[in-house]
Order: structure tokens, then C-alpha cells, then sequence
């Protein structure tokens, strides 16, 4: 459905340090840097884009908004947590656990507080 995810950034390589980690938790390359100067992740089908705003304000999170990315297995799940929480993002919610459904989800904010979840398929 959707091509692609902006978020803004206050600081960009703040930013390429928790991404870098926690997509290569779950087997993704690292960003590159485009020449409108902003940091791309291309995962599966679609791209996380991250830019610093460009009306010059500073960033800000989007209060109730959650940007979810897939992942292979729980144990993906629990390798992104964890790069994340060791590269500058705060846990949030609860701990990584299975929901009712049998999905495995955990959350994170990242360095400028845009909550994330990564989730896997529920186990059959």
C-alpha cells in the first residue's frame, strides 16, 4: 500500500547510527545519504526515508503515530530491540513479548522520539 515513510530528524547522523543498527538486526543494509541530503533505507517492498524538515523548524514526533516494520522471525524482533535501545533509542510500551494473536512485537523511540514497532507474523 504505502512506497514509502518520512520522518524528520534533528540530526541526521545521531539518526544513521540507531537505523544502521536496528535494520541491520533485521538483515537490512545500511542508509545511504541521497543528494537532496536525506538518509534512505530501502527494506522489502518499501523505503524509510529521514530528512531534516525542510520548512527549517525543528522535527517533532507525531503524537499517537507508530511506524511499523516487519520482521522475519521473533528473534529479529528481539535483535532490533536490542540494537536499538543500545544505539540511542528508549524502549517504550511493554517489553518484547507475544500478543493473543501470536505475533511478536516490541517497541522503540527513536533518538528524536518517532515510536517504532517491529513486529513478526504470527506463528502457525
Amino acid at each position: 500500500m504505502f512506497t514509502h515513510v518520512m520522518i524528520g530528524s534533528n540530526d541526521l547522523e545521531r539518526a544513521r547510527v540507531f537505523y544502521d543498527a536496528t535494520f541491520a538486526a533485521l538483515g537490512g543494509q545500511p542508509g545511504e545519504m541521497d543528494t537532496r541530503g536525506r538518509l534512505i533505507y530501502d527494506y522489502e517492498d518499501g523505503r524509510l526515508m529521514i530528512t531534516k524538515p525542510i520548512n527549517g523548524q525543528a522535527a517533532t514526533s507525531a503524537n499517537g503515530g507508530t511506524i511499523g516494520i516487519a520482521a522475519a522471525s521473533p528473534d529479529h524482533v528481539l535483535a532490533w530491540h536490542r540494537a536499538g535501545t543500545e544505539h540511542g533509542g528508549n524502549a517504550v510500551e511493554s517489553p518484547p513479548a507475544e500478543r493473543p494473536n501470536g505475533a511478536f512485537v516490541a517497541y522503540l523511540r527513536d533518538p528524536d522520539g518517532n515510536k517504532l514497532t517491529a513486529r513478526s507474523k504470527p506463528t502457525e
